[in-house]
């Protein structure tokens, strides 16, 4: 394996993985946020409600390739390098977006199975059982808090996409092209 300093990019399984869990998690915002657009109980809306919480367990699902992909492969050291303080804020907003990238989806399972009890699968007859009895009122309160993240990392994930631009166009350092 190639040390750190000889790489000018992310893996290839790192920058898929980055493009595949960033459209992931846009289409996540996107169908919860139209939601709305449809009456409550009608099926457009079911089926936009269910198409956000898939999309959800998928990006969970990658998330374990994701952070052993960013472990196994060396991260590519930005040219020119960062300040001290620059490079802590950095890895601080990486550790953020991960962690939302882990517990939002995990939020919102929790939720589905202390409301009804398991999860369905579509098309098909198999459910997911819920670990949980079911508890509608600690629901009530995991749905508080999955809103509640989401929100809070429109932020984050805008100060991910506006350094990534700053870097680019300002700073003019490779580090939007390490993930290209």
């Amino acid at each position: 394996m190639p040390s750190a300093s000889s790489l000018s990019r992310y893996a290839r399984s790192a920058r898929l993985l980055h493009w595949l869990m960033a459209l992931l998690v846009l289409l996540a915002y996107v169908l919860i946020t139209n939601r709305g657009q449809f009456e409550r109980g009608s099926l457009e809306r079911q089926w936009v409600t269910l198409g956000h919480f898939w999309v959800g367990l998928l990006v969970l699902l990658l998330v374990v390739p994701r952070l052993w992909v960013r472990q196994r492969h060396p991260v590519p050291p930005i040219t020119p390098p960062l300040a001290t303080g620059l490079e802590r804020i950095s890895r601080l907003t990486h550790y953020a977006l991960y962690a939302f990238l882990l517990a939002q989806p995990l939020l919102g399972l929790f939720t589905v199975w202390l409301t009804i009890g398991e999860v369905k699968i579509p098309s098909s007859t198999l459910a997911l059982p819920s670990p949980f009895a079911v508890d509608r009122e600690l629901a009530q309160s995991l749905k508080g808090v999955h809103l509640w993240l989401g929100k809070a990392f429109y932020w984050v994930i805008g100060l991910h996409v506006l350094a990534a631009l700053w870097h680019h166009l300002v700073r003019r350092d490779d580090t939007l092209r390490r993930m290209l």
